[in-house]
């Protein structure tokens, strides 16, 4: 998920694969000339071949989406994670920086990684996963991020319905069923943070999905924090359970047989799930729409604001609302 800031010069239409061998170089980094771009739309990231050694890989962030001191807030967590010898992929210190600037571009350079997704149907593969976030939000509950926000409902859910809204991106015969039902929707995610009452926030990798945890046999390596930010720990675990309600629970039950092992998981939480994947829906649609003018995106995402995409988000946010009236999850 991104932050809801709008994209800005210069535009990434600029950043020519000369551009990003030169930004190398000027940190004393010499490319054999290979260059894979790697799939990424909020930022651009390329594997990138060097004259020695193994191939790096370089990240340039979406300009205007976060300062530079929220950036070096989010390189600074996941260095403290490394001293703890938690698996995470951090941005290499180079020239005693971890983020460069070259043609009006920011960048970092990481080493690069390989692994497969994790198989999240292994109970100890689950367990595995649990003890590992269970480590990285001991550590973010030491301190508070103080550039990065913090995953609310106006941030991800009240602000994005309103871009939306305000930008003619419904179709007008759906505006009036779309307006109702999120509406709702946002009621209900109030509701469940009512019920789940004052729980604690920390600093989270925000975006825990399988598809930013590598895998190999010595275990799970967690990448791509660029969306880390404060938040009720449960934002973690909850993208990592999928099934029926019956699969979750199982799910969850083995997550928290290894995530205990190194941090209290407040039970409380467990009303914040749903609410939390629909804010996640919320928030992605405004997504696509504020990036809509990058070129990748109508390559990328074609069934976009297409009168069968508002629909079905409507659907999906109707099933929502239901879903978050019932019980939460708990743990076998």
């Amino acid at each position: 998920m991104a932050s809801m800031n709008s994209t800005a010069a210069p535009s990434f239409a600029t950043l020519a694969p000369d551009l990003v061998l030169a930004a190398l170089d000027s940190v004393g980094l010499y490319s054999d000339g290979r260059l894979l771009a790697l799939n990424s739309y909020e930022n651009r990231v390329y594997q990138i071949g060097m004259e020695q050694g193994p191939p790096l890989v370089a990240k340039f962030y979406r300009p205007a989406r976060w300062t530079d001191a929220a950036i070096l807030e989010e390189h600074a967590f996941v260095h403290e994670l490394v001293e703890r010898e938690i698996p995470v992929v951090p941005a290499l210190l180079l020239s005693d920086q971890t983020l460069h600037r070259f043609g009006g571009f920011r960048f970092a350079v990481f080493a690069r990684h390989g692994g497969r997704a994790p198989e999240l149907e292994d109970r100890a593969t689950l367990e595995w996963m649990g003890r590992f976030i269970g480590r990285i939000h001991a550590v973010g509950a030491l301190q508070p991020f103080r550039e990065r926000p913090t995953l609310d409902i106006a941030g991800f859910g009240e602000q994005p319905r309103d871009y939306l809204l305000a930008h003619g991106f419904i179709p007008d015969e759906l505006d009036a069923a779309y307006r109702s039902v999120v509406a709702q929707a946002l009621d209900g995610v109030r509701h469940c943070f009512e019920r789940a009452g004052a729980v604690s926030v920390l600093r989270l990798h925000g975006d825990c999905h399988c598809g930013n945890v590598l895998w190999t046999d010595a275990g799970p390596h967690f990448v791509d924090f660029d969306d880390s930010r404060m938040g009720p720990a449960v934002q973690d675990l909850w993208m990592l359970l999928s099934g029926e309600r019956a699969d979750m629970v199982r799910q969850l039950s083995d997550l928290l047989a290894g995530y205990e092992d190194f941090f209290d998981f407040d039970p409380r939480e467990l009303h914040l799930i749903e609410a939390l994947r629909t804010l996640r829906l919320i928030h992605y649609s405004a997504w696509l729409a504020l990036r809509w003018d990058d070129p990748a995106f109508p390559v990328a995402f074609p069934w976009f604001n297409t009168q069968r995409y508002w629909q079905d988000r409507i659907l999906e946010l109707r099933e929502q609302i239901a879903l978050m009236d019932e019980a939460p999850l708990w743990s076998a």
